[in-house]
């Protein structure tokens, strides 16, 4: 299968292009804003207890994790994937125009932003992120959609029969005649990744929300999305083409991996100590008094 000629620029209005992924960051932020508020309204989600937070204060928290994911994915992309061009030239970290944007980096982006606003809003941490956490994978199955219409990131050479080859003409004038990818038949891993991270992550949690009942049991939840796309992110390393910048690191790992395997480690803690402790109790009514 030849890669289709896919055009990053959904539509030029006058000096301002507006590509497709700009609006999966949009469409990602926005749904899963919506899908946010669903969960704090939903009280039979809860058991009894009261939900982390209102729907108002999700709203101003949009603003937090917006400016997280930005700032930490880009920050974490420079850091963990090309250092040395940093290195030779700081002025790339804010050069956002050339790509680059690390999963990694803005999850710590966001855990940066969602502690800030916890401790600004006096909440617990964790019941904030427990919240958060479902509507991520909305976000995931868009922006590696964005990948694909990219054609970015593929994946590793494969003869399996729905195979891809990423070079089309827009891909070979952008440069100079040539494809990065090559003419081998690859994977089409930002699909998988679409699928695994997005979809399937979005309904297991989807799970441990309405039919687990785990939202009052403090940061189980979290704790399933941190292991859950761990999981999902070192499968996929296997068939997805590492970075040409980086260096062969040992045993056949990839940054991706070895970025992904602390946050199984803490995701499965925050898992056991989620579902060993009790969950939060139903909030008793208070009997109104006369005078």
């Amino acid at each position: 299968m030849i890669f289709p000629e896919f055009d990053p620029v959904l539509l030029h209005l006058g000096p301002i292009a507006i590509r497709w992924y700009a609006l999966a960051y949009v469409a990602g932020i926005l749904l899963g804003w919506r899908y946010g508020v669903a969960l704090v309204r939903d009280q039979k989600l809860w058991l009894g207890s009261r939900p982390t937070m209102t729907p108002l204060q999700i709203d101003d928290l949009v603003l937090w994790i917006t400016l997280g994911v930005i700032l930490g994915g880009r920050i974490g992309y420079v850091l963990f994937y090309d250092f040395s061009s940093m290195m030779a030239d700081p002025i790339e970290i804010i050069r956002v125009w050339h790509g680059g944007m690390s999963f990694h980096g803005g999850l710590l982006g966001v855990t940066v932003a969602l502690l800030c606003f916890a401790k600004f809003n006096k909440l617990n941490a964790f019941r904030v992120a427990d919240v958060v956490a479902p509507a991520v994978p909305i976000g995931l199955f868009f922006g590696r959609i964005a990948n694909f219409i990219n054609g970015e990131l593929w994946g590793r050479p494969t003869n399996l029969p729905w195979g891809m080859v990423f070079c089309n003409k827009r891909i070979a004038s952008m440069n100079s005649g040539d494809c990065p990818a090559g003419l081998l038949t690859r994977h089409p891993s930002q699909l998988y990744e679409a699928a695994l991270e997005g979809l399937v992550l979005f309904l297991l949690l989807r799970w441990a929300t309405h039919k687990a009942k785990w939202l009052p049991r403090q940061g189980a939840i979290t704790g399933l999305f941190l292991a859950g796309y761990a999981l999902a992110r070192i499968s996929l390393e296997n068939v997805r083409q590492p970075d040409a910048q980086l260096p062969d690191f040992p045993l056949g790992l990839t940054m991706g991996m070895m970025l992904s395997i602390p946050m199984f480690l803490i995701g499965a803690f925050l898992i056991w100590r989620g579902l060993t402790k009790p969950p939060a109790p139903p909030e008793v009514e208070e009997p109104a008094t006369t005078g």
